[in-house]
């Protein structure tokens, strides 16, 4: 019976501690939240004041662009955070020899760890779903506001575009004017078995505003039978001075495509992706790494956690100061690498995939030979 008892004691021991941990990380972590994300929304506005002035944007203008910039900030730095909170309150616990008196009870490390990942879990699922669909609906608000009144103007200077618009159909222009939306030199040509059966020439096209379709102006249309080809003066051709028609491309799709994947779900990055393959467009790359961070950010959460706990589950000479530098000066590092292995991807020097996953590979590898080898 007195053992019972005492077993039960332990338990509601363990459960008390647990709730008491996951507490402090989950309150740390917002607080620290709050707190950076208030010091760039300021060294923000100082940047961007004079920005401000010259637009004479109003204060409600720029109240809303805030709204979308905050939650877009936040969700970029969950991870970092996360695993500043984890350190902040482990280091505390040590230096007040609570997590000795934990683990000298019997309590192994691993079971240490398991208030901090239930912690970690909370956070990592909040961001997921905050940042998969949530915050790319209040990104594109954000990045308008930034296309038009902090950008410079942007001109599509790409020649020679090459798009696929349907099976065996391709659209070619030699240059597009964003400006006045008039794509020049224009053809549309469908294939059929290898062998082109009609092809459609226009010296340029112009978007209509009002009717949503394209003007094309000095138009061709040839038909292409197995006997003749296009040159053959002997086939017939239907042409015209203008004709409208509707074509799969918008002039949205020769718009800034910087970060506009920061305004894009989950599901609407894997239908965009599927679209620029078939287009056969350049810059798939850069969607597909970010289809595969929304994924993997999760995990680096959980990656992050688990060296953080390590850490910072010694007591330190140097107190916690010493450890929260440490803290910083790893998440720094992190940081680096994954800007890295983004920017090798983006360039296609390096596969998606491996650039989403290899930060959380290779500092997961890190934290396993740190819990093996140094002293708790």
């Amino acid at each position: 019976m007195e053992k019972s008892n005492g077993k039960n004691y332990r338990y509601q021991i363990v459960k008390l501690l647990d709730r008491y941990i996951i507490k402090q990380v989950l309150a740390t972590f917002f607080f620290v939240m709050m707190i950076l994300v208030a010091v760039i929304v300021v060294i923000d506005i100082t940047e961007k004041v004079d920005k401000f002035n010259d637009h004479h944007l109003k204060l409600p203008e720029i109240a809303g662009y805030y709204l979308d910039f905050v939650p877009w900030i936040s969700g970029l730095l969950t991870p970092i955070i996360c695993f500043i909170a984890i350190v902040y309150v482990t280091s505390r616990l040590a230096a007040h020899t609570e997590i000795i008196a934990m683990l000298s009870s019997g309590m192994s490390f691993i079971r240490l760890l398991m208030p901090y990942f239930i912690a970690s879990f909370i956070i990592a699922s909040l961001s997921f779903f905050f940042n998969g669909w949530i915050i790319p609906h209040s990104n594109r608000d954000r990045l308008a506001f930034e296309i038009q009144n902090f950008k410079s103007t942007y001109y599509f200077e790409r020649r020679n575009v090459h798009i696929q618009t349907a099976p065996n159909v391709f659209l070619y222009m030699n240059s597009f004017n964003n400006q006045t939306n008039m794509g020049y030199q224009f053809s549309l040509e469908k294939f059929q078995d290898n062998r082109l059966v009609e092809k459609l020439t226009a010296d340029n096209i112009q978007w209509d505003t009002t009717k949503l379709k394209w003007t094309m102006h000095g138009y061709k249309i040839k038909m292409v039978d197995e006997l003749f080809d296009v040159n053959s003066k002997r086939m017939p051709a239907q042409q015209g001075t203008t004709l409208d028609t509707t074509l799969v491309i918008t002039p949205k799709d020769f718009e800034n495509e910087e970060q506009k994947y920061d305004g894009m779900t989950i599901p609407e990055l894997g239908k965009h992706i599927e679209q620029l393959r078939f287009r056969g467009s350049t810059g798939v790359e850069t969607y597909e790494v970010e289809r595969h961070i929304r994924f993997a950010a999760p995990c680096t959460t959980f990656v992050l956690v688990f060296m953080g706990v390590i850490v910072s589950a010694r007591k330190s000479r140097g107190g916690t100061g010493f450890q929260i530098a440490l803290g910083f000066f790893l998440a720094f590092i992190f940081i680096l690498f994954f800007t890295m292995t983004r920017t090798f991807a983006q360039t296609g020097s390096l596969s998606p995939l491996v650039a989403a996953w290899l930060p959380n590979s290779v500092f997961g590898i890190l934290s396993l030979i740190m819990y093996k080898y140094v002293p708790r």
